[in-house]
């Protein structure tokens, strides 16, 4: 194949890709991504040991051993499109030779688990309670701009979703991508959790159904989310990543999985007086987890 043009696949010092500023050596098989670039330093305080850390605007990334297992704790900043930046520079700097510009023949495959804070869409998911992501509903469009010929989407929800809510032909086609079975297996006994579908918008307000000064294009949002249900999966949380995260991965072959601890219930208008214990419970569960 001809190889990536330097404006494509941009590199900075000792093969690094741009953003993240991460290469293949310095990545884990599992990665753990959160949005807030502090909660990396949440994580890797439980680590016994730290081999590399690095910072490059929003992306800070931490790769050490928790319980001798190689961990690398990576903040994405908010958004799908942030997202966008980081699942393919992960991907590039473990599946592209960067002397050669080429895809490498062996590849590698990541665990890629986002922890994150999010909104409930149900009146009986408490604050400080933990929704498991078992699909990511995308209202944000990116993996619209993708030309993904596998069978990674999940037309019937999505088709499902577009005819309970009125979907309006000016936004984007709200794609459907499910969780990796092989993380949720490990994720889903998790104490106090809920399962569902996690909606993901391109914004905090007029998209997740916030009306300040402009008003909303769908203003019953929250309660079509609330009111659909297929095949017995109910619609769970609003937030900003999950679906991209989804999308990419599958469609690059990583395994990923998002948990979010409930800082607010959209739908009975309450906001926790103090998350981040339960963001801690969260951390040190999920490391347990994948150790």
């Amino acid at each position: 194949m001809e190889p990536f043009e330097e404006s494509e696949l941009i590199l900075s010092d000792h093969h690094r890709l741009y953003h993240i500023n991460l290469n293949n050596d310095e990545i884990a098989d599992t990665v753990i991504v959160v949005g807030d670039q502090n909660r990396v330093a949440a994580i890797s305080k439980y680590f016994s040991k730290i081999e590399h850390t690095s910072e490059h605007r929003e992306f800070v990334a931490h790769t050490g051993y928790f319980n001798n297992k190689r961990i690398t704790a990576l903040s994405t900043g908010i958004g799908t499109d942030n997202i966008d930046i980081v699942l393919t520079e992960l991907d590039a700097a473990v599946n592209i030779n960067p002397l050669s510009r080429t895809i490498k023949e062996k590849k590698r495959s990541l665990n890629i688990i986002r922890l994150g804070t999010s909104g409930a869409l149900q009146p009986y998911i408490n604050v400080n309670d933990i929704v498991i992501s078992s699909h990511g509903l995308g209202l944000d469009g990116l993996l619209n701009f993708y030309n993904i010929s596998k069978p990674i989407f999940d037309h019937d929800i999505s088709q499902a979703f577009i005819q309970h809510s009125g979907w309006l032909d000016t936004l984007p086609y709200p794609y459907c991508v499910s969780a990796s079975d092989h993380l949720l297996h490990k994720f889903k006994d998790i104490k106090n959790i809920h399962l569902g579908i996690t909606a993901t918008a391109p914004g905090f307000y007029g998209p997740q159904g916030r009306q300040l000064r402009l008003k909303a294009a769908l203003p019953h949002l929250n309660e079509d989310l609330t009111s659909f249900e297929f095949n017995g999966l109910k619609s769970t949380n609003f937030e900003m990543e999950t679906s991209a995260l989804y999308g990419l991965g599958k469609a690059l072959e990583h395994h990923c999985i998002t948990a979010c601890v409930i800082i607010a219930n959209r739908i009975i208008r309450q906001f926790t007086k103090d998350y981040h214990q339960s963001v801690e419970n969260l951390i040190i569960t999920c490391l347990e987890k994948l150790t």
